[in-house]
């Protein structure tokens, strides 16, 4: 190992306690023990050999972890001098990026609500049943980048 020091070697009950929350709301497990690893970390960034030593998992792993996390805004990689490593951080403001995100995929399934109703017919059950889930996305549509800006300007 080099001279940087690791601290998550093995992650504190709370940083896999909530490695294992994320996991549950759908994330990949190796995925929610590296951004657990950046979030929990006392180190200004971590490169990839880093997180793979500390979480003693393969170096693949962190490598597509990284890669999903940097693809949804959580993390970034950071210019390291002197180093030729990649180096990773979390990212400041990375919960309300991941919400604003998140309103390409209330578009997409409000449109897939709208699709399932032409074909099945506004007033069949199914029809019901998907004008709700329209009607939910819709209004997600319209508060999410309020309740984002809200958050945003009280922080």
């Amino acid at each position: 190992m080099n001279d940087r020091r690791t601290d998550v070697s093995a992650l504190s009950d709370p940083a896999e306690h909530l490695a294992l929350a994320l996991t549950q709301g759908g994330m990949q497990r190796m995925t929610a023990r590296v951004l657990a690893a950046l979030l929990f970390t006392e180190q200004d960034t971590l490169t990839a050999g880093e997180i793979a030593e500390s979480l003693t998992i393969s170096s693949g792993s962190v490598s597509t972890a990284l890669k999903a996390l940097v693809s949804v805004g959580l993390i970034e990689k950071v210019p390291a001098p002197g180093s030729r490593r990649e180096h990773f951080r979390f990212r400041e403001g990375a919960w309300a990026t991941l919400m604003s995100e998140q309103n390409q995929l209330v578009k997409v399934m409000r449109e897939a609500a709208e699709q399932g109703i032409a074909v099945t017919g506004r007033d069949s059950a199914a029809g019901r049943r998907l004008a709700e889930m329209r009607d939910f996305y819709d209004y997600l549509w319209r508060e999410l980048p309020a309740l984002i800006d809200h958050w945003k300007a009280h922080r």
